[in-house]
């Protein structure tokens, strides 16, 4: 399961419907998480026992990657890239940032993740507010489609990277292949001959697109977590 509108209002926590489905469904198949945030707020959202709630749970794409409570793997984009890659990219992100205009700028508008940069134009420390209204904005102006474009004409021909639209307010860099998909080298297909996905933004360009098109899995695209409830019903039963 993606998390983010789909188990879970965006950046909201889990409601204890869906908890107690989910449990009743462990009962029947083997359940996990996948999402682009890091752990801290993965479990903000699902709560501080996430690693006995879920077989699986993957923050940050799966490059922190858990089996129970046990730790499988970490990855980090600064090993990967190299610093000097960082700081170019860090760099010419402020400048950008400096030129845009949005209806409000708060802070952290660059989130340095182990695996990722979560890039935010009007920051992440905005209110609940100031994200509702960010969002609406950007859905007319195309704020974080126009700076992805920039940085793919920037960056394209130096580094392999993806850019990847999630949430309300942010858009996360990684290197190639590091996107949701990332999470499956640690489901075995010996142990999983089918895998569902369940995510919102299915769409090209969303961060659930490349999990959900993969060879792999069964893609079921929703509309928020009562839609997510709706079809586990009438696929896995009440």
């Amino acid at each position: 399961f993606d998390i983010d509108g789909t188990l879970t209002p965006a950046r909201k926590t889990m409601g204890p419907e869906m908890r107690a489905y989910l449990a009743k469904l462990r009962q029947k198949v083997t359940v996990g998480v996948v999402g682009g945030s890091d752990f801290v707020k993965q479990k903000e959202q699902l709560g501080d026992s996430v690693l006995e709630d879920f077989d699986y749970s993957f923050s940050e794409n799966g490059l922190v990657a858990y089996k129970g409570d046990a730790l499988l793997a970490k990855a980090s984009v600064a090993q990967f890239l190299g610093e000097g890659a960082v700081k170019e990219i860090v760099n010419w992100v402020m400048r950008y940032m400096s030129g845009i205009d949005c209806p409000v700028k708060r802070g952290t508008f660059i989130e340095f993740r182990t695996g990722m940069f979560n890039i935010s134009p009007v920051g992440r420390n905005c209110s609940r507010d100031e994200r509702n209204d960010f969002e609406a904005y950007d859905m007319v102006h195309n704020i974080r489609t126009d700076m992805v474009k920039a940085m793919r004409d920037e960056f394209d021909a130096k580094y392999d990277l993806t850019y990847s639209i999630g949430g309300q307010i942010s858009f996360d860099v990684f290197p190639t292949g590091w996107d949701k998909t990332y999470c499956l080298r640690f489901v075995p297909e010996s142990e999983f001959d089918e895998v569902h996905f369940f995510g919102d933004k299915t769409y090209q360009g969303g961060n659930d697109f490349e999990i959900f098109t993969h060879p792999r899995t069964k893609g079921h695209t929703v509309t928020s977590p009562e839609d997510t409830l709706k079809q586990l019903k009438e696929i896995f039963g009440e």
